[in-house]
């Protein structure tokens, strides 16, 4: 760590804070590491921006996340029948998680989520100062994450997501501070992040590679004639070592660079092909069936409606739907392979949002609300995304055990 200008009269604020300088390309780069929820981190950046003069201010920070800080309350405007519609139920869920994480640390020290964050563009702002929004679009990381693991490992992904939500001790204001060696992201997925290099590759050093070469490529749109440019860096002290060293050493074209880390990967082929290849098996399973004996293919057929129909059911009705988003799920389960594309949690979720439209207070309350398991039945919006998900994992279960039980039948 480089030592800060005038060291002798360096504020208490600035005391033992994780800063890196890094010169590249003609411009120095002051980066600062914080915790995301932390006092201590939105005083250094104060002191920073007092004591120096800065020709830019960079943050952790993507379009949407910065648009979710400075306007809280944008959210509330957001068509819950139309996110559905258009298959963003998943990105929509994950974010309510990470912001309930976030939550929950910040309702115990009084201090909002991304806090330090707000003190940079405020600040920047007052000075009249740019400011850079250099982190990846925080819905490309999550597919990323998602598709960089195997099968099994997305069920630990999901228990990691739903353990931050349900997570009821406490936190130290120690702890506090020692996130400051991790990143919020990883945080929130506890420890299988850590146990999982495609995962933290995607969370992680794929994001120090793409704010290092964002970085590069704001700093050349900068006058080169000035006589001093400096930027303020702001960003998790998770990323301090990996960008700062991504900063110094990388090469390439930086467009370049960015432009291909912020592609989503195609979704692998293989599982859909052997969900397709279960499924046309099962039908002509059902078909051989008919053709040695018409009531034992009525029997396979009705086992295969019952099962995949009642088991989508239940996820609604776990989730407490209304009982005609639960009739929804029924009769989505067993028609989910003639409309691929299409979950049968989709049908029974804006069945749900069109029937129990969500109240203004439910999205005021949203982010409380889902800070406690309980809060997912009670808040519409919150319930309506559960629905989604339980409905999704009954109709899977559903084809599974329904083409097992028709092999059972037939053989």
């Amino acid at each position: 760590m480089m030592p800060i200008e005038n060291d002798a009269a360096l504020p208490a604020a600035l005391e033992g804070q994780p800063i890196e300088r890094v010169t590249r390309d003609g411009v120095e780069y002051v980066i600062l590491g914080t915790a995301h929820v932390s006092r201590a981190s939105v005083q250094a950046v104060e002191a920073l921006l007092d004591r120096e003069h800065f020709d830019a201010v960079a943050v952790e920070l993507c379009a949407s996340r910065a648009q979710g800080i400075r306007d809280p309350e944008a959210f509330k405007q957001m068509d819950l029948f139309q996110v559905i519609r258009q298959g963003k139920a998943g990105m929509v869920a994950a974010s309510l998680v990470l912001g309930s994480f976030q939550k929950r640390l910040a309702s115990q020290y009084g201090i909002e989520p991304g806090a330090e964050m707000k003190a940079a563009m405020d600040g920047a702002e007052a000075r009249g100062t740019p400011v850079w929004l250099v982190d990846r679009e925080v819905g490309t990381t999550l597919k990323r994450a998602w598709r960089s693991v195997g099968f099994f490992q997305r069920f630990g992904l999901l228990a990691g997501m739903l353990g931050s939500v349900f997570e009821r001790e406490d936190i130290a204001e120690e702890d506090i501070e020692k996130l400051k060696q991790s990143d919020l992201l990883e945080s929130a997925f506890s420890d299988f992040a850590k146990g999982s290099a495609p995962l933290y590759r995607a969370l992680i050093a794929e994001r120090d590679e793409f704010m290092a070469a964002r970085l590069r490529e704001n700093g050349a749109r900068m006058d080169p004639g000035a006589p001093t440019r400096k930027v303020l860096v702001v960003i998790g002290a998770g990323h301090l070592k990996g960008m700062s060293a991504q900063l110094a050493e990388q090469h390439g074209n930086a467009r370049d660079i960015a432009d291909e880390l912020a592609v989503t990967p195609p979704a692998s082929k293989w599982p859909k092909v052997i969900a397709v290849g279960l499924v046309l098996a099962i039908f002509a399973v059902i078909g051989y069936a008919f053709y040695r004996n018409p009531s034992l293919g009525k029997d396979a057929l009705l086992d295969w409606v019952l099962l995949t129909g009642g088991l989508s059911a239940l996820g609604a009705l776990i989730a407490g739907a209304h009982p005609l988003s639960i009739v929804a799920a029924f009769v989505a389960g067993p028609i989910k392979p003639f409309r691929p594309g299409i979950p049968s949690g989709a049908i029974s979720a804006m069945a749900e949002a069109w029937i129990r439209k969500p109240r203004v207070g439910d999205f005021e309350r949203l982010r409380d609300d889902i800070t406690h398991w309980t809060g997912w039945w009670k808040n519409r919006v919150a319930r309506t995304l559960l629905n989604f998900f339980l409905v999704c994992i009954g109709t899977i279960a559903g084809e599974y055990i329904a083409g097992i039980h028709i092999l059972k039948i037939i053989l």
